[in-house]
């Protein structure tokens, strides 16, 4: 058997008889005890150490507790970390300012080892259980998200789709998804759609669309068709107020014909093999909300080399900028002109990085689907 490793306390206190003391009452039981004697060290060891406790003087020179705490919970590598104030102050406006920042107790001085040590155990206690339930929700949202990523088509499953994707969600149930429908050997369907809402109900949205897509897209019905049956089950089994927008691109590789259904979803943007890029403008009315929906079609022949994008308005829309896709869409043509010689299978990666780079991350679950003729 291994050996198991002790709990950690980091206690900071200018007065080096309380530090030993603290070290003496708590080492004896187990602990493993880090100390400093002023603010700067304090924290320098919280975030090499990552102790489990921290115990904390209120009144020390220079950076004084509440000082300290402040900077430990502005810090992602420290602010779960318990801290318990050690004070000689007992007014209750200092105690509830403590409280305010983050501490989760204190202790008085004069203080008695047996009263530390009981201190240290309860929120202990309490520490470890609380992270046990985040760690235990953070493992059941992640396997919503892998089960919901797992039923994305990757371009390595689906050769003869020439498509590259880019995908992202910012929560753990995204609102964006997409599909490819192999209907036969010279034509494919592209599938793009961004759910209203991202509660964990989405994620088992994303499975019953993508069965009607297989069901529905098929030789034996026109685009048009595919979608007003999905409409028609999906008005039928949507929670009130839900709905999605989507955006349905069929591509017939032996005709060059290529058909786009649109649901309310920002505009295709088509950048041919020798041209300027341009928008397929096609409204219509968003899935599953309306029996009667009319839907945005145009149909367009296509030549081979021509490239295809079909996006989520996480691309364009800014909340923080008052960007809607109506108005952003067309003021990014300049941005698809610039990766006109990237290979279909990076250009959409290569657009998320010349718009948002590293430090711009998008406001919204993000899809960008690249298709090649």
């Amino acid at each position: 058997m291994g050996n198991k490793q002790p709990y950690t306390v980091l206690a900071v206190d200018d007065n080096l008889l309380n530090l030993k003391l603290i070290e003496k009452s708590l080492s004896k039981e187990g602990y493993r005890i880090f100390s400093a004697n002023n603010g700067p060290d304090a924290r320098a060891i919280a975030v090499k150490e990552q102790p489990d406790l921290i115990i904390l003087d209120i009144e020390m020179p220079g950076e004084n507790g509440f000082d300290v705490i402040k900077k430990l919970k502005d810090n992602i590598k420290t602010n779960s970390i318990p801290v318990i104030f050690l004070t000689g102050v007992i007014e209750v406006d200092s105690k509830l300012k403590g409280f305010d920042l983050g501490a989760v107790d204190y202790i008085t001085k004069p203080f008695h080892p047996l009263e530390v040590l009981a201190r240290v155990r309860i929120h202990l206690k309490l520490s470890i259980a609380t992270n046990s339930l985040i760690a235990d929700q953070a493992s059941k949202l992640r396997q919503v998200t892998e089960a919901q990523v797992a039923m994305l088509p990757t371009p390595e499953e689906n050769p003869d789709a020439l498509f590259g994707v880019y995908y992202k969600s910012l929560e753990e149930a995204g609102g964006d998804f997409y599909d490819i429908l192999n209907i036969s050997d010279k034509i494919t369907g592209y599938f793009v759609a961004d759910f209203s809402g991202h509660d964990i109900k989405i994620s088992y949205m994303t499975a019953s669309v993508k069965a009607l897509l297989a069901q529905n897209c098929t030789p034996v019905y026109s685009p048009a068709e595919s979608m007003k049956m999905i409409n028609d089950v999906l008005v039928e089994i949507l929670p009130e107020g839900k709905y999605l927008t989507a955006c349905y691109m069929h591509i017939n590789r032996t005709t060059k014909k290529l058909t786009i259904i649109n649901a309310g979803h920002p505009p295709v943007v088509c950048l041919p093999q020798d041209g300027e890029p341009y928008l397929i403008q096609t409204d219509g009315d968003v899935l599953g909300m309306f029996k009667d929906a009319q839907f945005g079609t145009q149909s367009i022949k296509v030549t081979v080399g021509d490239k295809f994008f079909v996006y989520s308005d996480g691309l364009v829309e800014s909340a923080k900028n008052k960007i809607t896709w109506a108005s952003g869409a067309d003021s990014l043509l300049p941005m698809y002109k610039k990766i006109a010689h990237v290979p279909y299978d990076k250009a959409p990666a290569e657009l998320v990085n010349i718009l948002f780079g590293d430090d711009d991350l998008p406001e919204d679950d993000l899809v960008v689907l690249c298709v090649k003729v």
